[in-house]
């Protein structure tokens, strides 16, 4: 046992780092445990590990008597005078106690209590490895799935990429290597848990930063980012140098660098923007590659009024509007775009006065349909027209023209207050 239990020590002092009087005030603990179940709580002993031989003695403190009447808790004069030839009656001495089965107690106690401090001691270790990367880019093994989280392997520790911090187009198999960011690490009774992410917008800010010399030496800085997982990302860059193009040193030369990117998250789209301290050059930039007609800017309300043509308003918006989404977050600014409804055209217009006219009261859809195509298109028109022009429309009666004409007079004094002179 002693050889064996010297063995053990060595090895795991050596080999994990784990100090060996640490392990033996372990096993000695352990010991004494099960040593005190053997022989009864009440008992008073210790266990004592030998440094240099590695002898286990158990060790029990008994009162001196002249008669022993309790033989767990005393010790006759004449025994303990054998050992200690000053001893008098009342004192009390240690001497080595006999325990059953010690030999076999003290094996598997020996073993439990190394397991159980190893244990304890590499889930102390993986924390310390651990606790101050919060921020950076780890790569792992995907081992197991528990329920929707993914259980990866990195070096000598387990994470878990909880269901929430998964990219929601990606899907892991068992084996798979994978690259992800540590989002924090707790210490808990269980040991030490790990949480990482593909989703987090700062996976791919870290990214950028492993792959972007300008921005890794601090010439050009990432002012923003925002981020719909596994669709599309904008990050909003800025140059401290004026001969270094933030943009262009994103992409890289041919597009690589921002590929690289790409791939890795799995050929989500990245928008790389230019960043600017005036918020209408910022959000032009920022919805590129639409052409934006005109752009107004209210500070009271933080909205930015965007105006396009007919045909970039798709473009501006995006699709499922993420485009001017992700707009609004990298800005600060609520995105509010228009059609120039300069650029309407005549079946628009047509389309829009017949809603227009159709939701006045007292006039309807119907009439409203035969106003716009006799050349009615506003209020102001119905209401500068004569009674006769009105009763010219096809289908309309003397009575339905005075009805329209005071449909039409409510309506316009209702939106201003007043009639047209």
């Amino acid at each position: 046992m002693n050889n064996e239990l010297q063995a053990v020590i060595e090895y795991m002092e050596k080999e994990r780092g784990i100090d060996g009087e640490v392990l033996l005030s372990a096993v000695e603990n352990a010991l004494l445990s099960a040593a005190k179940k053997s022989v009864g709580p009440a008992r008073d002993i210790r266990i004592e590990i030998d440094r240099e031989t590695y002898e286990i003695r158990a060790l029990a403190r008994l009162v001196v008597a002249e008669k022993v009447s309790n033989p767990h808790d005393e010790v006759s004069l004449l025994k303990a005078r054998a050992m200690y030839p000053n001893t008098k009656v009342g004192d009390i001495v240690e001497t080595e106690v006999t325990i059953k089965d010690f030999g076999r107690i003290a094996a598997q106690t020996a073993k439990q209590a190394i397991m159980h401090r190893l244990r304890q001691a590499e889930k102390s270790m993986i924390f310390e490895e651990f606790k101050d990367r919060p921020g950076e880019i780890v790569s792992g093994t995907v081992r197991r799935f528990e329920r929707s989280d993914v259980v990866i392997e990195i070096g000598r520790a387990e994470a878990i990429m909880p269901s929430r911090e998964r990219v929601p187009t990606e899907e892991y198999q068992m084996g798979e290597r994978i690259r992800a960011y540590v989002l924090k690490v707790d210490e808990t009774s269980y040991g030490p848990q790990i949480i990482l992410s593909r989703s987090h917008p700062e996976f791919v800010k870290r990214l950028f930063e492993l792959e972007v010399s300008e921005i890794a030496d601090g010439t050009v800085e990432i002012k923003g980012i925002a981020r719909e997982p596994g669709f599309r990302t904008k990050i909003a860059v800025f140059s401290h140098n004026e001969k270094v193009d933030p943009v262009g040193a994103c992409v890289g030369m041919r597009g690589i660098r921002v590929k690289n990117i790409v791939r890795e998250l799995s050929g989500e789209k990245i928008d790389i923007v230019r960043w600017n301290e005036e918020v209408k050059t910022f959000v032009t930039n920022a919805l590129a590659p639409a052409r934006l007609s005109r752009v107004d800017v209210q500070p009271d309300t933080r909205t930015v009024i965007v105006t396009v043509d007919n045909d970039q308003l798709s473009l501006a918006i995006g699709k499922k509007g993420q485009n001017a989404r992700l707009t609004a977050k990298i800005t600060g600014w609520k995105i509010d775009i228009h059609k120039d409804e300069s650029q309407v055209g005549f079946e628009e217009k047509v389309a829009q006065a017949v809603e227009n006219f159709a939701k006045v009261e007292g006039i309807g859809h119907e009439y409203a349909e035969r106003l716009v195509h006799a050349g009615f298109l506003t209020l102001e028109g119905i209401l500068a027209a004569d009674q006769e022009d009105l009763l010219m429309i096809d289908g309309f009666t003397p009575e339905t023209a005075a009805a329209v004409h005071a449909a039409a007079e409510t309506a316009y004094e209702k939106e201003h207050g007043t009639l047209p002179e």
